[in-house]
């Protein structure tokens, strides 16, 4: 009996000792013996001498035993934990890595050397930085303890500076005339008003949150405005201001002061189309054909255009890109064609930059942008035909 007690203790402080100098590793898909000795810093003759009935060939999920030659190893997270990954030491000087950071870019930020790095974590060199990774710092660092206190430090609160204003929608205005008054986005204004996915209703009271400074001079803007209405004493002032539209073969004459204002007022009844589909042939509501906004829209204003886009391109004075200017009628030639087959009005020009509002057979009516490769390619000519 007490032979037995004997031999039973020899047996548990042996595979006591044998679990204190070995760690048991169990294969992941695609690791080989040279991975996993690179992994432990160990040597693969190391592990075939741990290990002398495994064969060359490793088989997946087999456990393997690795000579425990560093001590600061804890374990090893199997696949099924996450990713294999060897935890080290538990020092307090770690860094987490976040996204875009490099091995060379922490080294300068704790002020140590990129080998430095590698040997307090020598997974590196195996399977570099990962997002999320905690990496150690090696403890000779006088600006780690610093940087950790940053680190933890709260994000000071930002408190918003928007103004919440409030805009009521007139006759003939439109979505994209509001919100370019406003300094923002179509979807932006819908975001803040989101039952004004259609049409938007004469009469409807928007609400829009701009910066403090932008409500300001939209004020200021306001003021003056009404300051220059007071000053207009009679009908008959108001109606010397009127467009005076004289016609001849090639375009549409306005008299000076009126100009402006007359495209203005296109491009918004153009506009206001924005979000209806694309049909062949159409020139209403229903759906229109690139020329057939065109013709739509200047119909409006009692000023004919031709029906096609290529009948439209002969219409008025060829100019220069370089020349457009809001209310030019824009032309293409796309998907490869010899001729143009398609048109659009242009509503801003800025830096080089064309932005047009058009009926696009993929999207109905909308505003593109000469700056897309697409119409970049397509581009044919600029006619101006609002003189």
């Amino acid at each position: 009996m007490v032979f037995r007690l004997i031999i039973g203790l020899f047996f548990f402080s042996v595979g006591a000792f044998a679990q204190d100098n070995f760690v048991k590793h169990k294969i992941s898909q695609g690791e080989n013996l040279s991975v996993i000795a690179k992994k432990y810093g160990v040597k693969v003759k190391d592990i075939s001498d741990a290990n002398p009935n495994t064969s060359k060939i490793l088989k997946l999920n087999s456990v393997l035993l690795i000579p425990n030659k560093n001590k600061n190893i804890a374990k090893v997270k199997t696949k099924t934990e996450s990713k294999s990954e060897v935890v080290l030491n538990t020092s307090p000087n770690s860094h987490e890595v976040a996204a875009k950071e490099t091995l060379w870019g922490i080294s300068k930020k704790y002020n140590v050397s990129v080998d430095d790095l590698k040997k307090a974590n020598p997974l590196l060199e195996s399977e570099g930085l990962k997002i999320g990774q905690q990496i150690v710092i090696p403890s000779n660092s006088s600006t780690v303890a610093s940087l950790n206190e940053k680190t933890i430090e709260s994000t000071p609160e930002i408190v918003s500076t928007n103004v919440e204003l409030y805009r009521e929608v007139k006759s003939k205005e439109t979505k994209y005339g509001i919100s370019k008054e406003y300094g923002i986005t179509v979807a932006e204004l819908e975001r803040q008003n989101p039952s004004i996915k259609g049409k938007v209703p004469v009469g409807y009271l928007l609400k829009i949150s701009v910066p403090k400074e932008k409500a300001d001079s939209i004020q200021a803007a306001k003021a003056l405005q009404e300051s220059n209405i007071a000053s207009i004493s009679s009908s008959t002032q108001i109606a010397e201001t009127a467009p005076e539209i004289k016609r001849d073969s090639t375009f549409v004459r306005l008299s000076s002061g009126s100009h402006s204002e007359l495209i203005d007022q296109i491009i918004a009844n153009a506009t206001e189309n924005i979000g209806v589909r694309y049909r062949s042939g159409g020139t209403t509501k229903a759906g229109f054909d690139c020329s057939g906004l065109m013709i739509c829209t200047f119909n409006n204003f009692d000023i004919k255009l031709p029906r096609s886009s290529i009948e439209q391109s002969r219409y008025g004075t060829k100019i220069t890109s370089d020349e457009a200017q809001k209310g030019d009628l824009i032309f293409f030639r796309t998907n490869g064609r010899r001729h143009i087959n398609h048109v659009g009005m242009i509503v801003e020009v800025a830096d080089g930059e064309i932005k047009f509002v058009h009926s696009s057979t993929h999207g109905g009516v909308m505003i593109s942008s000469t700056k897309e490769p697409y119409y970049t390619r397509a581009f044919s000519q600029v006619n101006r035909v609002l003189e």
